[in-house]
C-alpha cells in the first residue's frame, strides 16, 4: 500500500439560496454532502458521476479554490482545511489543476511561454535565462516546440492548448494534480494523445492524479481506483478492474449499463433507473438514490448508508443485508 498523499474526511460544501428584496436565505444547495476518500502517492483516483453530482466542487474544495463548509483535508499528513492564504501558499506548489476548457483557462493577452513561466516567477524559483530554459524544457515534456513559447493561445489547436495547461501544472513540480475533465472539450482523436501524455508524465515524475471525467472508457484507461458520486456523496470506491467487473451499487450498475455499444446489432440493455436526479436543494432522506433505485427497501427511505468494506467500499443497505458489500 502506497503512502497516503491526500486524505479527505466528511467533506461538505453547501451554498445558500437567497431570494426576495432582502436576500434572505430560503434554502441550501448540498453540492458536496459528506465525501471521504484517500489518494496514495503515485496513484490515480478516477471520480465519475452524472453532471451536477458535485465532482468539480470536490476538486475545487480539495485545492481550497472554494472554501469547504466542513470536513477535513490532509495533504501529506498536514491539515490544510483552515490554513490562511499565507500559510497555504507553500502548499500551493504541491497542488495544481488542469481545467476542462483549455481556452477559457488561458489568458489570451499572454504568450504561451509567459503563461507557463508565471507560476515559476511568482514563487521565485527562477528568473531571466534560467526561467526561459525551464519553460522550454516544460514545452518539450508535453510535446510542444520551444519556439512556440512566443505564440498566443489563439494560435494553438485545442489539444495544444491543453498541453500548455498541463505544462503550467507541471511548472512547480507538484505532488498532486487535479484533472477536471481535461479531455472532454477535445476531439476524440486528440483525447487519447492527451491521456497517454498524462500517463507518461506520471510514470516520469511519480505525482498523483485526482481525475474527474464522464467518459468511463477514459477513466478505465488512466485510473488505478475509481470513486462513483451521486448527488454529492460517494456511493462506491474500488480498484478499476474490480469496479468494472463487479459493480455492487445499483447506481454504478446503471452507469456501466448506460455506456453506448458500438455494434448496432448488439442487444441494448433495459434502463436500470427511472426518473430524474433529485434537487440538491432538497435531497431525499436516507439513501439519496432510493427515489430511482429498483431495489429500494423501506429502510432506504430513512437510513443513510455509509461506505463499508476494505478494498471495495459500497454505501448501500442492500449490500449490507446480503454481505456483498463487505
Amino acid at each position: 500500500m502506497s503512502k497516503m498523499l491526500l486524505e479527505v474526511t466528511d467533506l461538505r460544501k453547501h451554498y445558500p439560496v437567497r431570494a426576495g428584496v432582502l436576500r434572505r436565505q430560503v434554502g441550501t444547495v448540498h453540492s458536496v454532502d459528506g465525501v471521504s476518500f484517500s489518494l496514495g502517492a503515485g496513484e490515480t483516483l478516477g471520480l465519475v458521476g452524472e453532471s451536477g453530482c458535485g465532482k468539480s466542487t470536490v476538486a475545487r474544495s480539495v485545492l481550497r479554490l472554494v472554501e469547504p463548509t466542513s470536513g477535513q483535508i490532509r495533504l501529506d499528513g498536514e491539515d490544510i482545511t483552515h490554513l490562511s492564504k499565507t500559510a497555504l501558499r507553500p502548499h500551493r506548489r504541491s497542488m495544481q489543476i488542469v481545467f476542462q476548457d483549455p481556452f477559457a483557462s488561458l489568458n489570451p493577452r499572454m504568450t504561451a511561454g509567459d503563461i507557463v513561466g508565471e507560476p515559476i516567477a511568482v514563487h521565485g524559483l527562477a528568473t531571466g535565462q534560467a526561467l526561459e530554459a525551464r519553460v522550454a524544457q516544460l514545452f518539450e515534456q508535453v510535446g510542444l516546440r520551444p519556439d512556440q513559447m512566443r505564440n498566443f493561445p489563439h494560435q494553438f489547436s485545442g489539444g495544444q492548448r491543453q498541453r500548455i495547461c498541463i505544462a503550467r501544472a507541471l511548472a512547480l513540480e507538484p505532488r498532486l494534480i487535479v484533472c477536471d475533465e481535461p479531455v472532454s472539450a477535445l476531439d476524440v482523436s486528440i483525447q487519447a494523445q492527451v491521456i497517454n501524455l498524462l500517463i507518461d508524465l506520471q510514470k516520469q515524475h511519480g505525482f498523483s492524479y485526482l481525475f474527474i471525467a464522464h467518459d468511463l472508457a477514459v477513466v478505465a484507461h488512466i485510473s488505478h481506483r475509481v470513486a462513483v458520486m451521486y448527488l454529492g456523496r460517494i456511493v462506491e470506491i474500488a480498484g478499476k478492474d474490480e469496479l468494472f467487473r463487479n459493480p455492487r451499487h445499483p447506481y454504478t450498475q446503471a452507469l456501466l449499463a448506460s455506456v453506448p455499444i458500438a455494434n448496432p446489432l448488439a442487444k441494448k440493455l433495459a434502463p436500470l433507473v427511472d426518473g430524474d436526479v433529485p434537487s440538491p436543494v432538497n435531497p431525499p432522506r436516507g439513501c439519496a438514490f432510493h427515489t430511482r433505485c429498483r431495489f429500494a427497501m423501506e429502510r432506504c427511505r430513512t437510513e443513510r448508508p455509509v461506505l463499508k468494506g476494505n478494498e471495495h467500499q459500497v454505501a448501500c443497505l442492500l449490500n449490507e443485508g446480503t454481505g456483498r458489500g463487505q
